[in-house]
């Protein structure tokens, strides 16, 4: 029995010292406590990939620190916003509002605004 013990507490010790954490500019999306945030999807120019921009309110110098990245720096990829959208429920987020925002002449983009629960 102890050995089973052992090895469950190793394995879990292994995989939590594997997990990323998400964040914006540095900052932990666990330590991210603001009543609204806004989330919008990037498409890269060059492959499929699709980034997430979000934005709560903070400074920023460059535009590619809105991004969420994992712990190396990363950006994270998403399959879609309503995917960010439905992992930030994780963290304690519903969906308030969408609106779209225009890229240029023909082309709009929507922007999703979750709410603090």
């Amino acid at each position: 029995m102890k050995k089973i013990i052992l090895a469950a507490t190793f394995v879990a010790c292994f995989g939590l010292s594997r997990a990323k954490a998400q964040n914006v500019n540095g900052k932990k999306l666990t330590d991210i406590h603001v009543d609204y945030i806004q989330v919008r999807a990037e498409k890269s120019l060059l492959t499929n990939k699709q980034w997430i921009v979000l934005e709560y309110g903070q400074k920023k110098g460059d535009y590619s620190e809105l991004y969420i990245r994992d712990d190396d720096g990363n950006k994270l990829e998403f399959n879609s916003a309503i995917d960010c959208v439905n992992k930030m429920k994780n963290y304690v987020y519903e969906l308030f509002s969408v609106y779209t925002e225009q890229i240029d002449k023909d082309t709009n983009r929507p922007v999703y605004v979750l709410r603090r629960k």
